[in-house]
């Protein structure tokens, strides 16, 4: 069993043992989310003056106070619709421009999938906007998912669509 590597922060607070863990932290990893076109969070942390801005501009209100007063993203409030106001507001350098890629996570089916128990959902798939989790029909069994980590752009849209929470977040560099 690997562990994440966990700040004394979290390890204090038994962030490490998933039975402590919260619905959140269970799909999106032990990493606060930035808003999309956030620069690293060294930057983003100390240049950020928590002012709240982006937070009230939210269309879809999935940024949140999160750690420390920081904005953070939160998907059981929605998905990311990458209307970009959050980045239109801020008035300290903490974004990158818009044309590039807003995030570097993704997403990854888990064994939780109901299809592992032979159970036809497809809710993933007709929730995405970009086609990013497709079905492959198997002879004599039920589709199985599939996710185009290319297409995938990290909204969240899959996140709350899941009836078993089977969707979780990665991190390129460290599967958080």
């Amino acid at each position: 069993m690997t562990t994440p590597d966990v700040s004394r922060r979290h390890f204090l607070r038994g962030s490490f043992l998933s039975s402590l863990q919260t619905e959140q932290q269970k799909v999106q990893g032990f990493n606060g989310i930035r808003p999309p076109w956030s620069k690293d969070n060294q930057v983003f942390i100390q240049h950020c003056t928590r002012c709240d801005d982006c937070i009230e501009v939210c269309e879809t209100h999935i940024l949140i106070k999160g750690e420390g007063g920081f904005p953070q993203v939160q998907f059981s409030q929605g998905e990311c619709t990458f209307c970009h106001k959050c980045v239109d507001v801020c008035k300290q350098p903490i974004f990158r421009l818009i044309e590039e890629k807003p995030w570097e996570h993704k997403v990854e089916i888990t064994s939780l999938c109901l299809t592992q128990q032979k159970i036809e959902c497809r809710s993933c798939q007709d929730n995405c906007p970009v086609n990013a989790i497709r079905f492959r029909l198997q002879i004599g069994g039920v589709a199985q998912p599939m996710v185009n980590v290319d297409n995938c752009n990290g909204c969240g849209a899959c996140l709350n669509s899941c009836p078993v929470n089977a969707i979780k977040i990665t991190y390129p560099n460290n599967d958080e």
